[in-house]
């Protein structure tokens, strides 16, 4: 069909064989349309998580068909569209109350933060992750930067400039990082931040985990 793509970016046809080796290249295509998928509602979050997990590691092509045999095709506009309109989001506020990004946001590929006395928290335990990498170009002075992250999401603060700042990563001694889980999605921070602090946190457990101990 004109104007469509298989799920691993390649035209179907007689020759294609699905125990053919997958390349980097054919895995980064599904990858793609499993967040094009998921920005658009047709997978969840965990079912997301699975999946790129899933397609990072398939060996043959046969393999990553299977991950997106039940979404329909991608055209190549609607996957332009979909980038283009998620890929630079501006948050302008001074002395307001809390800004927070929470439950299903979808995260765009920018995020520009130019905020002043506000607290500030992204949360990325259900966020719809549409691309590899967040870029977060930050002008933040006072107050917290929060960001609660998930298994998969790596934050790097090393191109933050902090002034009277300070950075903390707080770690859940109940459910420590796994080194061999795929990183999902790298968030950037670039930037100046001052007066104030940027702290790195996994969620918090329930009252009911707590007692249970349970991650």
């Amino acid at each position: 069909m004109s104007g469509e793509i298989s799920p691993t970016g390649k035209s179907s046809g007689p020759g294609s064989s699905p125990g053919l080796r997958a390349s980097h290249a054919d895995r980064d295509r599904v990858v793609d349309v499993l967040r094009i998928a998921a920005g658009d509602g047709l997978l969840t979050a965990d079912e997301l998580d699975e999946r790129l997990e899933a397609a990072l590691s398939a060996r043959t092509l046969g393999e990553l068909a299977t991950l997106t045999a039940d979404l329909p095709p991608v055209s190549a506009t609607a996957g332009t569209t979909v980038a283009e309109v998620k890929d630079v989001v501006r948050i302008e506020q001074v002395h307001s109350g809390a800004i927070e990004r929470v439950g299903r946001w979808v995260v765009p590929r920018r995020l520009e933060l130019a905020v002043t006395f506000c607290e500030v928290t992204l949360d990325f335990t259900d966020a719809v992750i549409t691309h590899d990498t967040l870029r977060i170009d930050v002008a933040m002075t006072g107050k917290t930067l929060t960001l609660v992250t998930r298994p998969g999401v790596v934050v790097d603060t090393d191109g933050l400039q902090l002034m009277h700042s300070s950075v903390k990563y707080r770690q859940n001694p109940a459910n420590p990082a796994n080194p061999d889980t795929p990183v999902a999605l790298r968030v950037e921070l670039v930037g100046q931040k001052a007066h104030g602090r940027v702290v790195v946190r996994p969620r918090r457990r329930t009252f009911g985990q707590w007692l249970l101990r349970r991650p």
